[in-house]
């Protein structure tokens, strides 16, 4: 009699976790599926389960062949070796099912006899076909991580006033004399490989001009017009590229330009508090720089809407990391060298899993997404209702393309840069209207753009 339990446990069928066979009778063959077990979150084989999840069950002498098969596949075929657990289950008077369980491998990756990688595709296995698949399974058990990539770039490739200034002041140690001993400090500080080469976080810290040797990994933002992404219209939009402090410090101040400010019962001279606490962003961006999966060559987006604003960073949440998880502290770190650097002052950093926690304590209303199947993780954070902000907003530009056109028709030769700081508005935001004005046939351009002059039409 089979247990109903059992049977209902077959009835839904293989997965990721559930595999079904008839028999077997090859070594090779039943490594590679617990390589591929072992190499995802485990799982189970149901020996003498046909794949349509009929039960025709094993002999007891097929039994004892089986379990001689398991044991030489799991100790001898399996590199490091497995310890599986087994369990007979009796489906007729003389017909056993073994029920062998795989755990989640400690010691990943798990190689056949034949040094070939199995993953885990479904209710099926594969093999690891390309270097950076094999990384990233590298990088998921903390053997390799991309933050140690070799670059094509040389010591002389590195920033030296700044690479000078950070090992006065953080080691106290003077600038090496020698090229040799240059690359010698460089390795024992995890910034270049074996052959002399800046590896990535050696790029991204100390650089001159990280952004020529990896033009991917900087912060694209936008600021659109209203709540959804346009093809063409935005208000304001830049791209931040050099070491990872020039970028973070251009990401806030594209922010700050771009957050409204509240005078919060101060007098009508004082500055205004942005809407949202700026040490949000900070952690944030931070935790954006930082934990983002430099194997996937993209940039980060920071999107800012009239009611939220979002950083898209590349790559999903790594490992067992879930949003509840993240949410209560926990972390892993994805680039251990770059933290590690972050932690001696090159960013605000105020230790590991706190940053996330910080930023919702000051401001709740923030949602993260992980897309694991778009490999993207996203921080969305909500902005307080303004109330009449369309309309106030479309006002406030009309007054400004009316001050353009004043300023242009009493100085035709005027640079949008000195319009902007008059107005105290963005240089883009001015190039945007007057763009208008040209469309809309109230302004155009005589002669070249430099040495030429703007007419004012009635």
């Amino acid at each position: 009699m089979i247990p109903d339990t059992f049977q209902t446990l077959l009835a839904a069928g293989e997965d990721s976790r559930r595999q079904f066979k008839r028999d077997v009778t090859n070594a090779d063959a039943l490594a590679a599926e617990m390589a591929a077990f072992a190499n995802a979150e485990g799982g189970v084989l149901f020996l003498g389960v046909a794949d349509d999840g009929s039960i025709p069950g094993l002999s007891r002498m097929d039994v004892s062949r089986i379990n001689q098969l398991i044991s030489n596949a799991a100790s001898q075929h399996v590199k490091s070796p497995l310890t599986v657990r087994t369990e007979n289950i009796q489906v007729e008077e003389d017909r056993i099912v073994i029920v062998l369980t795989v755990p989640k491998g400690q010691d990943k990756p798990y190689f056949d006899k034949n040094g070939v990688i199995w993953l885990k595709n479904g209710a099926d296995k594969r093999r690891v076909n390309s270097r950076e698949e094999l990384r990233r399974l590298f990088q998921s058990v903390d053997i390799f991580h991309a933050d140690e990539l070799p670059t094509k770039a040389g010591v002389d490739k590195l920033d030296r006033l700044r690479f000078r200034d950070f090992l006065r002041d953080t080691y106290n140690q003077p600038y090496p004399d020698s090229p040799e001993e240059m690359i010698t400090l460089l390795r024992n500080m995890n910034l270049a490989t074996d052959d002399g080469m800046l590896n990535l976080a050696g790029v991204l810290l100390f650089a001159e001009k990280p952004e020529w040797i990896k033009p991917q990994f900087i912060i694209k933002a936008i600021r659109y017009p209203s709540n959804a992404i346009h093809v063409s219209e935005y208000l304001d939009t830049e791209d931040f590229s050099g070491i990872l402090p020039e970028v973070f410090e251009g990401a806030m101040a594209f922010i700050m330009r771009n957050l409204r400010k509240v005078q919060g019962g101060k007098g009508v001279n004082a500055p205004g508090v942005p809407e949202i606490p700026l040490v949000v962003f900070e952690e944030l961006l931070v935790n954006a720089l930082v934990h983002r999966d430099y194997l996937i060559s993209a940039p980060i987006r920071l999107f800012i809407f009239d009611n939220r604003i979002e950083i898209i960073s590349p790559g999903h949440l790594p490992n067992n990391l879930t949003v509840a998880k993240i949410r209560a502290g926990n972390s892993n770190i994805r680039n251990p060298i770059l933290a590690s650097y972050v932690a001696k002052g090159l960013l605000p950093y105020r230790g590991l899993g706190s940053g996330i926690k910080r930023a919702l304590e000051d401001w709740p209303e923030i949602d993260f997404t992980d897309d694991r199947e778009g490999c993207l993780f996203t921080a969305t954070i909500h902005r307080k209702e303004e109330k009449s902000s369309e309309k106030s907003s479309e006002k406030s530009s009309e007054k400004s393309s009316e001050k353009i056109l004043a300023f242009l028709k009493a100085e035709p030769d005027l640079a949008a840069r000195v319009i902007a700081e008059r107005l105290g508005i963005t240089q883009r935001a001015v190039e945007k209207q007057i763009a208008n004005l040209r469309r809309d046939g109230r302004l155009r351009r005589i002669g070249p753009a430099r040495g030429g002059r703007w007419e004012v039409l009635e």
